[in-house]
């Protein structure tokens, strides 16, 4: 038997094709999973102010079961995640029955949370939204 004077050649490694594959399969999961990832970081920041506004309404009503009206009550303060994405302020000027606390979306959370938009609470504790969007979807 002559053995041939040629050694036998294994292939090593990947193609070009193969690697072309994997790298197209990472980049369809990369963009799934960073939408679905800005997603959630909107919900949590409007979360956040929601907590906000809910917090900031019974410091208000509180205020009014001590001085019986709503003029003159303080802005409330927000926590840090809050104020960053959201301006939290009166719409209008609490008067002796009525009050309207509203948080407006600031910076990225403007651009990205287009389904909600502001939201609002009032004396009555009704929330509403600028866009409509129902009280189930938004708050």
């Amino acid at each position: 038997m002559r053995l041939s004077s040629f050694p036998s050649r294994r292939q090593h490694g990947f193609t070009l094709i193969e690697l072309m594959i994997v790298v197209a399969i990472v980049g369809v999961l990369a963009a799934i999973a960073f939408a679905s990832y800005q997603s959630h970081v909107v919900k949590a920041r409007r979360s956040a102010a929601s907590v906000c506004l809910q917090q900031g309404a019974q410091l208000i009503e509180r205020y009014y079961t001590t001085k019986l009206t709503y003029e003159g009550v303080p802005k409330p303060q927000c926590g840090s995640d809050a104020v960053q994405f959201y301006n939290v302020d009166f719409t209008g000027t609490p008067n002796a029955n009525t009050f309207k606390l509203t948080a407006t979306p600031t910076g990225p959370q403007l651009a990205n949370d287009t389904q909600c938009g502001a939201l609002s609470i009032d004396q009555k504790g009704t929330r509403t939204t600028s866009t409509g969007a129902g009280e189930g979807t938004c708050w």
